[in-house]
């Protein structure tokens, strides 16, 4: 992806929380745009290769939860993590992560990350097509900025971090 680019627009199939609906799953499907999340606001959309995995839950998703309010106060009005899993489970991992600042969204069949070029294989780690890390300022559905980890590859023998992480974008936004 480059600077000044359209997101591909995509549905999005989620499961939001409906407190009408009893029971102990009170959750329906509601199918979500490109242009639901990302017209009209200027946010941070971070990509990674799995709920649950270590790196994402350690660092790069706890970083964009703490620091939300600084980045907000940087123009930032949302932040959204993106991954090739289904809605059911990245609302588990939200919860998980008692998340309250980013949302969530699911690429459960990997179009999005298809479209923008970021679909990789992760046979060799038993995951499949997954999300090559990446992190972007979305304008109105425009990329502002871009970071990509570098050695975007099928099948790599390693998850390189750093150039997407909450601390790299905060360095940018300052810089602005």
């Amino acid at each position: 992806m480059q600077t000044g680019v359209s997101l591909p627009e995509v549905t999005f199939h989620t499961r939001v929380r409906d407190e009408s609906i009893e029971g102990s799953n009170p959750y329906r499907w509601e199918d979500m745009t490109t242009s639901d999340f990302f017209k009209g606001k200027r946010v941070i959309l971070f990509s990674l290769p799995g709920a649950f995995t270590p790196t994402c839950s350690t660092y790069q998703l706890p970083g964009f939860e703490k620091n939300a309010s600084e980045f907000r106060d940087l123009g930032i009005d949302d932040i959204y993590c993106m991954s090739v899993n289904d809605s059911f489970v990245m609302n588990k991992w939200a919860q998980d992560q008692n998340l309250e600042n980013v949302k969530v969204i699911p690429d459960g069949s990997g179009e999005f990350s298809r479209k923008i070029g970021m679909l990789v294989n992760k046979d060799n780690l038993g995951f499949g097509m997954r999300s090559w890390r990446y992190a972007a300022i979305i304008n109105d559905g425009k990329v502002e900025a871009w970071f990509e980890e570098p050695g975007l590859a099928d099948n790599h023998n390693e998850d390189p971090y750093g150039e997407s992480s909450p601390e790299n974008l905060m360095k940018h936004l300052k810089a602005s």
